[in-house]
């Protein structure tokens, strides 16, 4: 078994000055902790792996493709393979954890 707490992440990925923590690899998938501050830009592009975000906490808009929807804490996400994607309007910092099938990299 591999458990983790997200309070120990989150001071990891501080730690590591950067915005997203993969703490978690396996054969088939991946999964990370990614961190916005309310006003800031997400930067992403487009990934080759179907992922699954689930906010932990904060509050934005996010677009996939052609949609938009806003979300908050326990909000769930899918982006498929290849898809345009990216958050905006963070009003609340935001935590997500990130699970991308297959691995990411």
């Amino acid at each position: 078994m591999k458990a983790f707490r997200l309070d120990e992440l989150e001071v990891e990925r501080a730690v590591n000055d950067g915005a997203y923590l993969q703490f978690l690899r396996e054969k088939n998938m991946s999964v990370g902790l990614y961190a916005l501050d309310a006003g800031s830009t997400d930067p992403q592009q487009p990934h080759r792996q179907d992922e699954v975000y689930f906010v932990v906490s904060g509050r934005a808009a996010i677009t996939v493709g052609a949609e938009t929807t806003e979300v908050a804490r326990g909000s769930v996400v899918f982006v498929p393979a290849g898809t345009p994607h990216r958050f905006h309007h963070i009003s609340e910092d935001l935590r997500v954890l990130v699970v991308f099938s297959p691995p990411e990299g």
